[in-house]
């Protein structure tokens, strides 16, 4: 199983310089998290993104244009070949990546990626292949996603109705995201063959809600019910309960203002500062990812609130349930964190 692998480095990766070392980072672990609780099964990560499972295989996107994948038998890195060049954008490159229960006949998964033309940033989402040496862009399902110097979006999950939902951001033009002839600042629902669903809630549109910031989590609990975590500006970070053609507000409201059709979140950070990113649903709760707030962090459904339940790594971008416990992925060599030599790290987090 994964959880075999220690400290694995992938081929040709340079160890980042920083004054701390690994043994120094373990023992303040041990002190923080109890010490046995965690492994690290990947090391040297380059600004990595999602993390994707698919039989007992884990996958890693990173924004420069790879994917990591972490078997029994060790750790490999391939590089996708697209047909746009990444765009060098804060937040932008390879975001997404999901695996429909298709691959393991096709080897083809979707990926969210971002690119520059002379028109600006855009971001598309495409399907990928897996070959012998590299993966391969074979198709396009939705283009033309606007982009800007910041607020990308770019995470993307298959949900129980098969459907692959996305979340855009704003592009860095608030207004856009109240403006439903454009996909920024919006939560998309879209068929795996790139067609729109006939039961979205806006006629022809891949558009499901609208009214998002800087969307950048996805999950489902057992009931089916959809949460995203969302960048709030600069405080007032959010977890909402996404239902269809609903209006969450930016940039009218945010935090516990009030609107009328607009919806505020379940719950936020007031004057604090998450910066959520990836969340996951596990045994009743959802665990989120936290960037500046460097940690992970349960939120309660039941009780609405949300506690860090795991910190001391610095940066986290994403986290996965598993059967063996949650991944989860720092995200320290982003130009935003302070690595440490091996960053940035795979690691799973083992429930007691």
């Amino acid at each position: 199983m994964l959880s075999s692998l220690l400290l694995v480095a992938c081929s040709g990766m340079e160890n980042n310089e920083d004054t701390s070392t690994v043994q120094e980072q373990e023992e303040m672990e041990e002190s923080v998290n109890g010490g046995s609780e965690t492994e690290v099964t990947a090391t040297n990560l380059e600004v990595p993104w999602e993390i994707v499972e698919f039989n007992d295989t884990i996958y890693v996107s990173e924004r420069p244009g790879s994917i990591t994948k972490v078997t029994a038998d060790g750790v490999t890195r391939k590089s996708v070949k697209l047909e746009k060049s990444l765009a060098n954008r804060s937040e932008a490159g390879l975001l997404g990546l999901a695996f429909p229960s298709s691959f393991s006949e096709n080897k083809e998964a979707f990926a969210y990626y971002s690119y520059a033309n002379e028109q600006g940033v855009f971001q598309r989402i495409v399907r990928i292949q897996e070959q012998s040496e590299q993966w391969v862009e074979t198709a396009v399902l939705v283009d033309g996603i606007p982009g800007g110097q910041y607020h990308q979006g770019g995470r993307i999950e298959i949900g129980p109705d098969d459907k692959l939902y996305a979340t855009t951001g704003d592009a860095t033009v608030p207004n856009l995201a109240q403006n439903k002839d454009s996909l920024a600042g919006k939560i998309l629902r879209i068929n795996q063959d790139g067609t729109i669903p006939n039961d979205n809630p806006f006629a022809d549109s891949y558009i499901y809600s609208i009214g998002h910031r800087n969307p950048q989590g996805l999950a489902w609990d057992e009931k089916g019910n959809l949460y995203a975590t969302e960048h709030g500006n600069q405080a007032h970070d959010e977890i909402n309960l996404v239902q269809p053609g609903n209006n969450y507000g930016w940039p009218e409201i945010e935090g516990d203002q009030q609107a009328s059709e607009m919806l505020s979140p379940v719950v936020q950070s007031g004057n604090d500062t998450w910066a959520p990113s990836g969340t996951t649903f596990y045994n009743g709760d959802f665990y989120f990812a936290s960037l500046r707030g460097e940690a992970v962090r349960k939120f309660d459904v039941v009780s609405e609130s949300q506690e860090v339940v795991l910190d001391g790594y610095g940066r986290i971008r994403d986290v996965l349930a598993t059967d063996e416990g949650i991944y989860f992925v720092t995200n320290n060599t982003d130009g935003r964190g302070n690595p440490i030599e091996q960053d940035d790290r795979l690691i799973l987090w083992k429930q007691n």
